[in-house]
């Protein structure tokens, strides 16, 4: 496996023409990618590269070298494709984390209609609002609703997704409806807590984002709870169009200030970086980008 993994680095370094972006792509310190190449030439006995803090340049034995990695490289790519290619099946158990209220409306039920065309696999779906650590604990997919910052990770969009402020037309109807975002603070806005502190709503004003601390008579931990408090004509609430799509397309929920309306914060599949995806994570990705890519699945939800 070092050697492997030497000679790996040897040729995206090549590839990529500098330790600093080779390191970039594999998530680890240009100091890692030193250390290997360092590893590759004392095993060797010669020197591939010649490094200044400029740029590399290949000696002879470097470029016949090269050469050679790349061959044998592009020789076990195509053996482990054969090898897929014979064994085109998903199988094993795949593990799969979500944030609650999405997990139980938007994954949990579309699960037997993907074990029904995988039957060689099983799954278990860990429902939770903490980020989990996708490598640290196993995760084959995690469901984020948020951009990736992780470099070590991969991100694969699911579904579009923003925010908005609802409210039921009966609490719009004895209170008014907000125009502007100063209104805000003469409603009862029904808001979300974490670890005892309440969170702003995000919107963009003047194409610049501004977060409010908003007021009401109710807070809870729980957006599910927010959302049923919101249909019930209890305030107004700022909810996620997975969420609340439906009840605004039937009307029993009407959106306000909508032009104030922050960027998306998008649904997304995210998995560990690796050469070669298992098939079990893929099948499950592409399936779940079939389901949300349908405009009737959105509505009907």
């Amino acid at each position: 496996m070092g050697k492997f993994k030497e000679i790996s680095t040897f040729t995206e370094v090549v590839a990529r023409g500098s330790l600093s972006a080779a390191a970039r792509a594999e998530g680890i310190a240009p100091a890692m990618i030193g250390r290997r190449l360092d590893a590759l030439e004392a095993r060797l006995g010669v020197k591939l590269l010649q490094r200044t803090t400029r740029k590399l340049v290949l000696t002879d034995e470097g470029a016949a070298f090269l050469e050679d990695c790349q061959r044998i490289l592009s020789e076990l790519d195509e053996a482990e494709a054969a090898v897929s290619e014979r064994s085109a099946r998903a199988t094993g158990h795949l593990l799969v984390s979500a944030p609650a209220g999405f997990g139980r409306q938007h994954v949990a039920p579309l699960l037997p209609s993907f074990l029904a065309e995988h039957r060689e696999l099983t799954v278990n779906l860990n429902l939770n609002d903490r980020v989990v650590d996708v490598l640290g604990e196993g995760v084959d997919v995690a469901i984020r609703i948020a951009p990736l910052s992780d470099s070590s990770l991969v991100g694969v969009k699911l579904a579009d997704n923003h925010r908005v402020v609802v409210a039921a037309p009966g609490y719009l109807k004895r209170h008014g409806a907000p125009q502007q975002l100063s209104d805000l603070a003469r409603h009862n806005c029904l808001a979300i807590s974490s670890e005892g502190s309440q969170r702003g709503w995000t919107f963009l004003d003047a194409g610049k984002p501004v977060t409010l601390k908003v007021g009401g008579n109710m807070v809870c931990n729980d957006g599910a709870v927010l959302h049923a408090w919101a249909l019930a004509g209890k305030g107004l609430a700022w909810r996620s169009m997975w969420e609340v799509g439906a009840q605004i397309a039937s009307g029993e929920l009407c959106t306000v200030l909508d032009r104030y309306a922050a960027p998306g914060t998008d649904v997304y599949a995210v998995f560990a970086q690796r050469r070669h995806l298992p098939l079990r994570i893929r099948a499950f990705v592409d399936f779940l980008r079939r389901a949300y890519a349908q405009p009737a699945y959105w509505r009907d939800r």
